[in-house]
């Protein structure tokens, strides 16, 4: 008698409504930016949001939760409910490393990869001034004096600081690290000759290059970039390193899959907007848009050439 009443009570309770994107969202939504306020991946951010909210119909509201490498603000996304009113901005290396060389508060798994947005590939970067002209001249001059030319990068694990240390186990040199916490600081130290060498992504060196007071030496990526064609690739050049950041969204494991394909149309509606790739255009984003499927795909791939060159080679200094 006691159980058919409980379960009489039971039914009479309302069912939990299932995600729909019809009605998604139905408040405003925040973006989790794991780093400072006023850097290359914060303006992205901003400038994404301000046209996600247009499509979406709510406030998409920056939240910057910088520190750690990245590993404060992802862990916050990692925590948070997934219903999609949280989502995060998504960079590699560091959002994949971080796990691999520490015990981190988030693990790759704690994420839905929603899209992708940029992928910006590495680059060298001398002085204009510099006497160095190519990339061989630089390997010649670092075989002459190992240790003593120093190259800036964005930090230990960072795709910068990846980028080099292959290209010494390729070519047995040895370079001097200097890290620093952002590419505009790794610039200004170039240009302040504090450094013989920037490592920092081609969209973040082509303002300066193009005011002629840096020189590119090559890029990582697998073919020449649109935005500087002229530009070889390390690959082009005898040197088989690819290496960049990809810079997409996600959200926190278990968002309901029609709410991660609203966000993921969204994200798509505004690569495709003019407007907005103006507005990438004027601060220099390689575009590539990648749907959850895709993007999740090739960062798992990542993940597993970042295992196993941790195992091979770990990048602690």
């Amino acid at each position: 008698m006691q159980r058919r009443a409980l379960l009489a009570g039971l039914a009479g309770l309302p069912l939990a409504a299932p995600a729909r994107a019809e009605t998604f969202p139905d408040r405003p939504i925040s973006m989790i930016v794991a780093f400072a306020a006023g850097g290359g991946t914060d303006l992205a951010a901003r400038t994404l949001a301000r046209f996600m909210e247009r499509d979406l119909g709510q406030p998409v509201v920056v939240v910057n939760r910088a520190g750690a490498g990245g590993e404060i603000g992802w862990s916050e996304l990692a925590r948070a409910k997934p219903d999609g009113h949280t989502i995060g901005f998504t960079n590699t290396p560091n959002i994949i490393t971080v796990p691999i060389e520490r015990q981190a508060r988030f693990r790759f798994e704690d994420f839905a990869p929603i899209a992708n947005i940029v992928d910006d590939p590495g680059g060298f970067w001398v002085r204009a001034d510099s006497p160095v002209q190519t990339l061989a001249e630089l390997i010649e001059e670092a075989r002459r004096r190992p240790g003593q030319l120093s190259y800036g990068t964005t930090g230990v694990g960072s795709d910068d600081h990846l980028a080099m240390l292959a290209l010494q186990r390729l070519t047995g040199t040895q370079f001097l690290h200097v890290p620093f916490g952002g590419s505009s600081q790794v610039r200004t130290a170039l240009l302040s000759k504090q450094l013989t060498l920037a490592v920092v992504n081609m969209g973040e060196g082509i303002a300066d290059w193009r005011q002629g007071l840096i020189r590119p030496l090559g890029s990582m990526a697998t073919r020449r970039w649109e935005g500087a064609p002229e530009v070889p690739t390390f690959r082009e050049l005898g040197f088989d390193v690819i290496e960049g950041s990809m810079r997409g969204v996600g959200a926190p494991a278990g968002v309901p899959r029609p709410i991660l394909d609203r966000l993921a149309l969204a994200v798509q509606r505004t690569i495709e907007d003019s407007e907005f790739q103006a507005a990438a255009a004027q601060q220099q984003l390689p575009l590539r848009y990648l749907g959850p499927d895709e993007y999740r795909a090739e960062l798992l791939a990542l993940k597993a050439q970042y295992e196993k060159l941790w195992a091979q080679h770990p990048w602690k200094e």
